[in-house]
């Protein structure tokens, strides 16, 4: 991946109207259609607002309607450069944090993290030849019970194409009912799919893949090519991100924080920066 630094930031977007100016070459590529002309025309940005006009018939055209951008009062350089600090780090970033970097309040902070986070999503799509599924308990700290069966704590279903992509899913429950249908939207039949030994997995064969498990209750991590590194490589990720960084998370926005550690891993290896590829989705 090529570096994006802080340099390249401030060089490329030294105010908002460098901010907004992309906005509208990367909604308007080929020009500004004006429904007024019927045709595409040279537009001009108002000088005190973040609007263009129609050179020919003065019509309005607002860039930052549709986009994470609209109806803020946020400054736009404040919004590119809290998606810079969210997609320069590994780990992620907390909406306190991007409180005092910005300088704004924590409502506003909060507002941007989660509208921002929203950029994280990517389609699903099919995996086939090696797959490792696997689950993970995420949740605070409670007496008792660890990992299957504690209380208090949401499962999340990870499915994981060997020198791959990643998918992870929130689910109530990990009940055959619930885990089989995600596979079989996430995984191609016929896929070679690795797992421990819990039993929700044992009707994967009936299901039409091929299936190898490993046993981690009898300490035995791997057997020949069966094993679930991969898979337990993105959990590590995630779960001493959530724990570092935002300590908490509740089941409501646990699929928001996941999305992102998702699309990080997922983007890895990309050769565009990242800050740019999460940019472009707006």
């Amino acid at each position: 991946m090529n570096k994006y630094t802080i340099a390249d930031f401030n060089k490329q977007f030294p105010g908002d109207n460098a901010c907004l100016e992309w906005v509208k070459t990367c909604r308007y590529p080929n020009g500004i259609f004006c429904r007024t002309c019927s045709k595409t025309t040279n537009h001009s940005k108002l000088s005190n607002l973040p609007v263009y006009s129609c050179n020919r018939c003065g019509t309005h055209v607002h860039p930052m309607v549709g986009t994470i951008f609209e109806r803020s009062r946020t400054p736009l350089t404040s919004w590119f450069y809290a998606i810079f600090l969210m997609s320069a780090t590994r780990c992620g970033i907390s909406a306190k944090q991007l409180q005092r970097e910005l300088g704004v309040t924590y409502k506003t902070a909060w507002r941007m993290f989660k509208e921002i986070r929203t950029l994280y999503q990517d389609s699903p799509h099919s995996m086939s030849g090696e797959v490792e599924v696997d689950e993970v308990y995420i949740g605070g700290r409670k007496h008792g019970k660890r990992g299957r069966g504690a209380e208090g704590k949401s499962t999340v279903l990870g499915i994981a194409q060997r020198k791959g992509d990643v998918s992870a899913t929130v689910t109530p429950n990990l009940k055959g009912d619930t885990v089989y249908p995600i596979i079989k939207e996430h995984v191609i039949p016929g896929s070679m799919v690795y797992t421990d030994e819990f039993r929700v997995y044992r009707r994967l064969k009936k299901q039409g893949y091929h299936h190898k498990r490993v046993y981690h209750s009898s300490k035995v991590w791997v057997l020949g090519d069966a094993h679930t590194n991969t898979i337990e490589g993105f959990w590590s990720v995630l779960k001493r991100g959530i724990s570092g960084v935002y300590h908490a998370v509740s089941q409501k926005y646990l699929q928001c924080y996941v999305d992102e550690y998702m699309f990080r891993y997922n983007h890895r290896k990309d050769e565009k920066p990242m800050f740019l590829t999460v940019l472009e989705k707006i």
